[in-house]
Order: structure tokens, then C-alpha cells, then sequence
């Protein structure tokens, strides 16, 4: 449902993944996108692919964070070489 968000309502959905920052960078890219797209249409585009690749990447890093925090826990997966 948070990319949904992401594509359609960029800087809501930055916010509400937990990216304040990437949220204002999308609000100033709106802007700048707005006005230039005008004459180049596909960068309309642009902010809906920042907040989408940004929703990817940090719900990867969770989710790497996760793999590792369990491996520290409970040691590496059987059949595991080193």
C-alpha cells in the first residue's frame, strides 16, 4: 500500500515510510519538475521514481537488518560454509 501512496502522493508517502528529509528533496523536485515539465513531459515522472526507489531501498535495508540481526542471534543457517 506505501508504494501506492509513493506513486501517486510522493512526499506522503516518503513521510509516512519514515524519510522526512527524502520527503522535502521530493517536494523541491516537484517544483522544479513541474516547471520544466512543461517542455519535457516525462519528467512528471521523475518524483512519483525518487519516492518509489526510495520506499524500495529502505524497506531492503530493513529488511537486511533483519536477516542479519537473526543470523547474530541464532548463528549462520545449517550447511552454511565459511
Amino acid at each position: 500500500m506505501i508504494y501506492v501512496l509513493a506513486a501517486l502522493l510522493p512526499p506522503l508517502g516518503l513521510l509516512l515510510n519514515g524519510q522526512p528529509f527524502s520527503a522535502i528533496f521530493n517536494l523541491v523536485l516537484i517544483v522544479f519538475c513541474l516547471i520544466f515539465g512543461l517542455i519535457f513531459h516525462v519528467l512528471f515522472l521523475v518524483p512519483s521514481a525518487h519516492a518509489l526507489i526510495a520506499v524500495h531501498m529502505k524497506r531492503e535495508d530493513r529488511r537486511h537488518r533483519e536477516v542479519v540481526e537473526a543470523i547474530r542471534q541464532h548463528g549462520p543457517p545449517p550447511g552454511y560454509r565459511s
